[in-house]
């Protein structure tokens, strides 16, 4: 049996983080479970403390229903060293189109990242490799590519 998972991103502030990764990733704010009028109404309804709620939302879906839902968790300390995970957000189009205008195409996707929050750190490129990526952070520090 498959199990159903959702990514868990540990952050500060889980509103800016939706805000920059639907806009990233295309994907939608999260409506909360049937038979309650918010999240917050469902966190109250299990127990959760008021001073752990956050201030907007925190949960993410893909509209399609293919890709996982995203869970933005209050946490209080900072990010402190890499990612042993991290978002390969696909865009070029595959080997299949020619070189540079994959190259384009992952240079504008930074370019466009780059405008809603995020950090370009490098590229990934070696002569004679047929492959073009570009490192990134989002607005609190997480590593993600772009290729």
């Amino acid at each position: 049996m498959t199990a159903r998972f959702q990514v868990v991103i540990d952050c500060k502030d889980p509103a800016r983080m939706c805000q920059f990764w639907t806009k990233a990733l295309g994907y939608e704010i999260a409506p909360p479970p049937n038979g309650f009028e918010s999240w917050h109404d469902y966190y109250r309804d299990v127990g959760v403390p008021e001073e752990e709620l956050g201030s907007g939302p925190d949960r993410l879906i893909d509209p399609s229903g293919s890709g996982p839902a995203i869970w933005f968790q209050v946490v209080d300390e900072s990010k402190t060293v890499k990612n042993r995970l991290h978002f390969d957000l696909g865009v070029s189009g595959g080997r299949s189109v020619p070189f540079e205008t994959r190259k384009q195409r992952v240079e504008a996707e930074a370019d466009r990242l780059s405008h809603l929050g995020a950090t370009r750190v490098g590229v990934f490129f070696e002569k004679g490799v047929d492959h073009y990526a570009v490192a990134m952070l989002d607005p609190e520090g997480n590593e993600f590519d772009i290729n």
